[in-house]
């Protein structure tokens, strides 16, 4: 699935740099987009889908300033090698028991990720009916996280190093950088194809370090309001 997204793209990108070279003479002021998302975090062997939402307003014919949104869930294996030094130090004193009973190590979860982002985005405009795009990514990520043990043994652990729990969540803060292309089909309509890569470090007092997170999301985008380029 995630080398499918990466062809599509790559094909995306290949047929609308074929199109008309002609400047755009109709740049709508506000913008509105829709997507499907699909969030890769291959550390964590974590992918997550869902939708991205984002509005914008051309202040300059080159430059978009706008908020950008995302919900992703889906579901992965927490194993020991993902674990920081101070929670496999709690788990320690287990490691006896699962290899008597040939328990192993690694507990099932579900998680959804939410995205908030806000600033520019950089547009080139030199082709009629494409709009190649660039961006910083800078936001705040907010992650849940529920453990689904399997076992009895495997919910005990879960609940000692959760404080009673099975479920946690975070908060912080992700920057990275992305970019894409809209095929403009009319001043008011496109269809747009985006990736971004973003760093950040959620769960820190269990987790061994920070991760990588690549979103792509292919969608429809809809313009309104005054033409800025006054034509």
């Amino acid at each position: 699935m995630r080398r499918s997204f990466v062809w599509a793209l790559a094909l995306f990108l290949l047929l609308t740099g074929i199109t008309c070279f002609s400047q755009q003479t109709d740049i709508r002021q506000f913008s509105t987009f829709g997507a499907f998302s699909y969030l890769s975090t291959p550390s964590l062997n974590l992918v997550q889908r869902g939708f991205d939402g984002d509005v914008g307003y051309n202040w300059l014919s080159w430059l978009t300033l706008g908020f950008d949104f995302s919900y992703n869930n889906g579901h992965s294996t927490l194993l020991p090698n993902d674990l920081n030094a101070a929670t496999l130090a709690k788990l320690a004193p287990y490691l006896p028991i699962f290899q008597e009973y040939g328990i192993p190590v690694a507990v099932a979860y579900n998680s959804t990720t939410y995205t908030y982002e806000g600033g520019p985005q950089f547009n080139y405009r030199r082709f009629k009916h494409v709009t190649l795009f660039a961006r910083p990514a800078l936001g705040a990520l907010h992650a849940n996280f529920t453990a689904k043990p399997n076992n009895p043994l495997i919910a005990e652990v879960v609940s000692g190093l959760l404080n009673g729990r099975t479920s946690a969540s975070d908060t912080v803060v992700f920057y990275g950088f992305g970019g894409g292309a809209t095929w403009e089909i009319t001043p008011h309509f496109g269809i747009r194809a985006a990736a971004d890569f973003a760093h950040y470090n959620f769960f820190s007092g269990i987790l061994n370090g920070g991760r990588n997170s690549v979103r792509v999301v292919v969608g429809t985008k809809f313009s309104f309001g005054k033409n800025i380029l006054g034509k």
